[in-house]
């Protein structure tokens, strides 16, 4: 009886972690009110979005006004946990590079320079695999991302105080070719 449950419980565990692969995804809408980055960039608006791929001749990665122009993820002091103003960003890139599977990127994990080296840069690496983790739970895939981190030898802003501690608290994603 006993080996009997255990083969159930072993085909309901396999069954559920089967998938089906998607024709195409649907356009992502940001419904998320507008929001400021440290660095003044807006992050959202109410504007719908679509993710799928390039449509004619412009590109979604490089028009001002698609969420995935928007390349910097920004996080609190001392933490890998992605900003819920930051996740439909996150969203909208997963979607992206699940609809498009010869797209690649890296995601640049940043600390602020508080901290010591090693620190920094084991706390931009586990920002940076936050965001990997996101997007691949949307669908892409683990060989469409790679991450790195520069702890705090990248800093987008010189100072020393909050304001630049902010900005320097981030995850920058560049796509290959770009």
């Amino acid at each position: 009886m006993r080996n009997l449950l255990s083969a159930a419980f072993i085909a309901v565990v396999l069954a559920g972690c089967q998938s089906t692969p998607t024709q195409e995804s649907a356009p992502v809408e940001d419904k998320s009110a507008t929001a400021t980055t440290p660095g003044g960039a807006s992050t959202g608006g109410t504007s719908s979005t679509g993710v799928s791929g390039t449509s004619g001749t412009s590109n979604p990665l490089r028009d001002p006004s698609n969420i995935l122009s928007k390349r910097s993820v920004y996080f609190d002091f001392d933490s890998y946990v992605v900003r819920d103003e930051f996740k439909p960003l996150v969203e909208a890139h997963g979607r992206y590079l699940q609809s498009n599977r010869n797209a690649r990127m890296t995601i640049q994990g940043n600390a602020d320079e508080r901290g010591s080296h090693e620190y920094n840069l084991a706390l931009g690496q586990r920002r940076a695999d936050s965001v990997k983790r996101m997007m691949t739970l949307l669908g892409a895939t683990d060989t469409q991302i790679e991450t790195v981190s520069f702890g705090k030898e990248k800093p987008r802003n010189q100072g020393h105080d909050e304001v630049a501690w902010a900005e320097n608290r981030r995850d920058d994603m560049v796509y290959a070719g770009e």
